[in-house]
């Protein structure tokens, strides 16, 4: 029994013990093949599953590998744009459909969580942090817009002292509180949730990276080194992992970038005095900072961030050097893990989710905001196999147009726009 993930990761170190999957070594049929063994195509797994479909999945590594088991942990509200934002692009009707989907998000994965008993230590509490002064106008009409127009009443205003306060650093000057949010532990919930759809009857295949898929008469064929999966249906998840499998559209409007998280070790009683909530943050940089605290004390802090292939060869240095912006008094603190994963993005940092074929639907570009909303969307992609395309059709209304400068200049373009947000934050 191992779960297979990188030693460098926290998450890795704690995850409850699964079993190593087999790899596809031969033909396979189902009604539906599924892509990458992440939230969203977990989720999938395991609605079709419990609804009596053949459902494979394929997964280039080990379940939860990808971002599913190695990010923030973060239980955001919302969609990843907020509702201000939505009511522009898609108008009020859509942008309301949209924020009632965010909650029963939310509450689908809570209700993952109760029903099969996943042990993933999740705790509620957000505390979205301003790392500039002024704003406190923006927030309170933040928190009186979502109240009178939503009826959503889990937000409050935080001053600077009071911030302070509870966070052990004086870097930021107040923010918001929101009492629907949390955080948890990312890989237990990726494996929980594979568990959970395997006892419904799903077959997930470890180590079967899919290298191609096609059509053949009225089904589709989805290739692997060593197998295949014919199949009625096919669903592609994956999100920064996705490569040529999914086409020149989804390419050209998700780009993949690597994010970095480090654990530092238990910090005894100096932990009392941080995050005294027991919440998680996130700051209001372009290239935000993230913490929380772990159930034995540690800080796990996630910042930084390239826009390249690889990792910068010193994680533990490269993180570091942000948490000791926010936690000075830390500089004499080990840093016993860390380690990175890659996410998609989207110029408007929405979602893209779409039919890219008859009967080839995929769901990437969570830029940030998968924890909560990749299990229901892989369910919204299980219902839409199924007939019910409402919330895939709703979803479809998103502008998610494609970087600018084409196949070549895409990556050189949004590296250069990427680099000078980032750079901001440090002006």
């Amino acid at each position: 029994m191992n779960t297979g993930h990188p030693a460098t990761s926290w998450y890795a170190q704690t995850a409850t013990p699964f079993p190593t999957l087999p790899a596809l070594s031969d033909h396979t049929r189902a009604d539906v093949c599924i892509v990458g063994a992440g939230y969203t195509g977990l989720g999938a797994a395991l609605e079709l599953a419990r609804r009596g479909v053949r459902v494979v999945v394929l997964e280039a590594a080990q379940v939860g590998s990808g971002g599913s088991g190695r990010n923030g942990g973060q239980v955001h509200v919302g969609q990843r744009n907020d509702q201000a934002w939505l009511e522009k692009a898609v108008g009020r009707d859509d942008a309301l459909r949209l924020w009632t989907m965010s909650q029963d998000a939310r509450a689908h994965l809570l209700g993952l969580i109760a029903q099969h008993q996943i042990a993933c230590d999740f705790r509620p509490g957000m505390i979205h942090a301003r790392h500039r002064k002024g704003g406190e106008a923006q927030d309170a009409a933040h928190v009186d817009f979502m109240q009178s127009r939503y009826g959503y009443d889990q937000l409050a205003l935080v001053g600077e002292a009071e911030l302070a306060d509870e966070l052990g650093t004086d870097v930021y000057h107040g923010g918001l509180v929101d009492r629907g949010g949390g955080h948890l532990h990312p890989l237990n919930l990726a494996l929980g949730m594979a568990r959970a759809a395997m006892a419904a009857g799903a077959m997930i295949f470890e180590h079967s990276r899919a290298t191609a898929w096609r059509r053949d008469g009225g089904s589709i064929v989805v290739d692997t080194g060593e197998g295949r999966v014919t199949c009625d249906q096919l669903i592609l998840t994956g999100d920064g992992y996705l490569d040529e499998l999914v086409g020149g559209t989804a390419r050209a409007r998700v780009m993949p970038i690597n994010n970095f998280i480090l654990a530092t070790e238990p910090l005894g009683t100096r932990a009392d005095s941080i995050i005294r909530s027991g919440a998680a943050v996130a700051d209001s940089r372009f290239v935000i900072n993230y913490f929380r605290k772990s159930p034995d004390g540690r800080l796990i802090f996630g910042g930084g961030e390239n826009y390249r292939p690889g990792f910068p060869p010193d994680l533990k240095a490269f993180v570091r050097r942000h948490m000791l912006k926010v936690y000075p008094d830390l500089a004499g603190v080990e840093v016993t893990h860390a380690w990175g994963g890659t996410l998609g993005i989207t110029v408007h940092r929405a979602p893209f989710v779409r039919e890219l074929a008859p009967g080839v639907r995929i769901a990437a570009g969570y830029s940030g905001q998968g924890v909560v909303l990749a299990p229901w969307f892989g369910k919204l992609l299980a219902d839409a196999a199924l007939g019910d395309r409402q919330g895939l059709d709703l979803l479809a209304r998103l502008p998610v147009p494609p970087f600018p400068g084409g196949r070549l200049l895409r990556w050189p373009l949004t590296v250069v726009g990427l680099s000078w947000y980032a750079l901001r934050d440090r002006l």
